[in-house]
């Protein structure tokens, strides 16, 4: 029998309008009334999460910043590993240096520099304009889809943060373009401390190597007394990897990369197709038509 589910966010539990649906909330709140554990696990940061629920008497357990940080229902902090401070500033330098839109996801902010937003402007006009065949209004939403996110603090530089003593959960690099991209990957996959993701097509997303949405379900169940076996999970990219491998059910996003769906015991509707609310009710043996 399920106990807990996690369920992941974006091209998940979210539509293409970054909303949660009124099926995919019944079905939450079904599972709740059946007992089942419901987990928000996200890159995004637990405020946003926070703010995406606020109407909706709704108030689960939150696995944020890709598992960096776990939240409990009453919005106190469980549990955080964060990365060093030193080799984050590190990090940040050198996407500067490279032109990197970048956000920080720290305890009460997403931190961003404030040309971040014209450097992606800048890329994806030089993108639209060396590939004719690009979809110009694809990428436009993926900016809408990044810049929907609640709780931005823009800095002029990382410099701006030497003096801080937030914690640096998270850090997101974003761009449109590849050789970039691929750069950026090469330079820090295999760093020692770190852990190296992707969760969307134009970005990869750094934590220290103790964070990862696999881990965060693992230290949660593990508090809730609840058996991984028992645990179940949803998602559609590659940063879900972690909880879906370990999860006792798993189920793919029917508009996840094919890659995911071979690493899931089933495969349920897509984000469009309210598929967060099939798979709940698959797991209960009722589901709706």
């Amino acid at each position: 029998m399920i106990k807990m589910i996690a369920i992941d966010l974006d091209g998940t539990l979210l539509n293409e309008e970054n909303q949660v649906s009124k099926e995919n909330l019944e079905a939450i709140k079904y599972a709740q009334t059946h007992g089942i554990e419901v987990v928000i696990a996200t890159g995004r940061a637990h405020f946003d999460v926070q703010e995406i629920f606020k109407h909706t008497n709704i108030k689960p357990w939150i696995i944020a910043a890709n598992g960096a940080t776990i939240y409990q229902p009453n919005g106190e902090r469980f549990h955080a590993q964060s990365i060093n401070k030193q080799v984050a500033l590190d990090i940040l330098s050198w996407l500067e240096e490279e032109a990197f839109y970048y956000e920080v996801f720290s305890d009460h902010a997403i931190v961003t520099p404030q040309n971040g937003r014209e450097l992606l402007t800048i890329e994806m006009d030089r993108a639209a304009s060396a590939n004719p065949e690009l979809s110009v209004n694809e990428l436009k939403r993926a900016l809408e889809k990044q810049y929907s996110q609640f709780g931005f603090s823009f800095i002029e530089s990382y410099t701006d943060l030497l003096d801080t003593d937030m914690g640096f959960y998270n850090i997101l690099a974003f761009s449109f373009d590849e050789a970039k991209l691929s750069k950026g990957w090469a330079k820090f996959e295999g760093t020692q401390d770190l852990t190296i993701v992707k969760s969307a097509k134009h970005n990869f997303e750094l934590e220290h190597k103790n964070a990862s949405k696999g881990i965060a379900l693992n230290i949660l169940a593990n508090k809730l007394k609840v058996n991984i076996d028992e645990t179940a999970a949803v998602g559609d990219s590659f940063n879900d990897l972690s909880m879906l491998k370990i999860a006792g059910k798993s189920a793919a996003m029917g508009n996840a990369q094919q890659e995911i769906k071979d690493c899931c015991h089933e495969v349920t509707l897509s984000n469009k197709e309210n598929g967060v609310a099939h798979f709940i009710y698959s797991l209960t043996k009722e589901v709706k038509k």
